[in-house]
């Protein structure tokens, strides 16, 4: 197998932040090349998106504020995966306490590594379709403060294309999902 195939062999696995939703561990490896080195990963149980589309052909969206990114950013809902929980799932729960509304057909759209660089998290991505506004939506986290907003999938579009603040994990969902919202 040519250099660059092999997996790099672990060395020695250090955990130092164990998280309510995610670990952070140092990694000792050692290179195909035999080069050694230390790797971080933060090491996270996964997510899950929906991209919601209303019978009139928007897209239901949050706007929340993300302390990392020290601003509000607009993403489509999403949630982490709980221990024993199917993505599927997590999506449904999710939708309805970020958003309110609950979706009646699904479809998976692909699951990307979200930061592979530094992270093993994958996210799933569904579209969500038919939806229905609940009458009595369950409360929000406690962590949260969340504005619902509905677009077009243009004036998304634009708003990426702009550079306003998006989310990579809706970006990339966006245009997983652009065959479905066109037309």
């Amino acid at each position: 197998m040519p250099i660059g195939f092999e997996p790099p062999q672990l060395l020695r696995q250090k955990l130092f932040y164990k998280g309510r939703k995610f670990n952070f561990e140092v990694n000792r490896l050692r290179l195909p090349n035999q080069a050694e080195g230390d790797w971080e990963c933060i090491r996270h149980p996964g997510g899950a998106l929906a991209v919601p589309v209303t019978a009139e052909g928007k897209l239901v969206l949050v706007r929340q504020y993300r302390f990392a990114a020290q601003g509000w950013l607009l993403e489509f809902p999403a949630g982490t995966i709980e221990p024993n929980e199917e993505p599927a799932a997590t999506i449904r729960r999710e939708i309805e306490e970020e958003t309110g509304y609950r979706a009646n057909r699904w479809q998976m759209l692909g699951q990307f590594h979200l930061a592979p660089g530094y992270s093993d998290e994958v996210i799933y991505a569904f579209l969500a379709q038919e939806l229905e506004l609940l009458e009595s939506p369950p409360a929000q986290d406690e962590d949260e403060d969340i504005e619902v907003v509905l677009m077009t999938p243009s004036e998304l579009e634009q708003a990426i294309l702009r550079g306003d603040p998006v989310d990579a994990k809706s970006i990339s969902s966006f245009f997983l999902a652009r065959p479905w919202l066109e037309g």
